[in-house]
């Protein structure tokens, strides 16, 4: 079966996108998917979304890690999709709101950036030399001297793998402040490596730092591909109204025999 697909990014993290209203590709797929995620034999990507139908919003986004398995919320992702539905006219709003795995999200295209809002977070944990926090996906965040180590991928695995997050793993984000900028590699889950932006990433890694300052607003991160704005408002010992804001573009469409790649 031929298969239409565009792909999008938000600050270099990538996504497949796939028109999927028809359901001609079926959820349980997860070795297509990750083939089509890997780099050299396939197309290439961070993870795969399928635009779906839904009954009362917009549109229903299904996300999957370059593992090829179902995975949390991906707010570049959530994005990108955006964009996508945007572009290729299947809303004719610049306004909508559509379900994610983590539930209903709002989103708004203004110039060319998309701005997404996130869940609100209720705690954010101290745990041994960092925080844990939960902004669709759960992550890991350690604020360091520097962020520039060889050693990045090492240590981050070592965390996502350790005893206490073994099970569901965890996302890794190291935190480097330089003047009046904000710094910041994520290793992500699912793609068991360093993605040059995570969403989700962005957004708790702007949570812990307002948290930290005392102070909520709007903080600007510097991913590794790109940057990166999260708009939130305290809440009693957590956050509400976060929005992550940035760019969504498209790379480039083709096509994919589905018999060739389910080899």
């Amino acid at each position: 079966m031929k298969v239409e697909f565009q792909k999008y990014h938000g600050a270099g993290n990538d996504f497949i996108m796939i028109d999927n209203r028809s359901a001609k590709l079926s959820h349980d797929n997860q070795l297509l998917f990750a083939r089509l995620c890997d780099r050299h034999m396939g197309i290439g990507a961070d993870g795969i979304i399928l635009y779906e139908e839904h009954s009362e919003l917009d549109f229903q986004m299904v996300y999957y890690n370059s593992d090829g398995r179902q995975s949390s919320m991906c707010g570049n992702g959530g994005r990108c999709i955006v964009r996508y539905a945007i572009d290729n006219g299947f809303v004719n709003k610049t306004e909508l709101s559509f379900e994610a795995v983590d539930g209903v999200h709002q989103a708004k295209l203004i110039d060319d950036q998309v701005e997404l809002e996130m869940k609100d977070v209720q705690d954010i944990e101290p745990f041994g030399e960092g925080y844990v926090v939960d902004t669709g996906s759960p992550h890991f965040v350690a604020i360091k001297q520097r962020i520039d180590s060889d050693d990045f991928v090492n240590e981050a695995r070592r965390i996502r793998n350790g005893m206490q997050f073994r099970n569901n793993g965890i996302n890794v984000n190291f935190v480097e402040r330089v003047e009046d900028k904000v710094l910041l590699r994520t290793y992500e889950r699912g793609v068991e490596d360093e993605t040059l932006a995570c969403g989700t990433g962005v957004t708790a890694t702007a949570l812990v730092l307002m948290e930290l300052d005392e102070k909520d607003g709007e903080i600007t991160v510097e991913a590794k591909g790109g940057t990166l704005k999260v708009r939130a408002s305290r809440n009693g010992s957590g956050y509400k109204n976060v929005w992550l804001i940035g760019p969504a573009v498209k790379s480039f469409e083709g096509s994919f025999n589905t018999e060739v790649l389910s080899y």
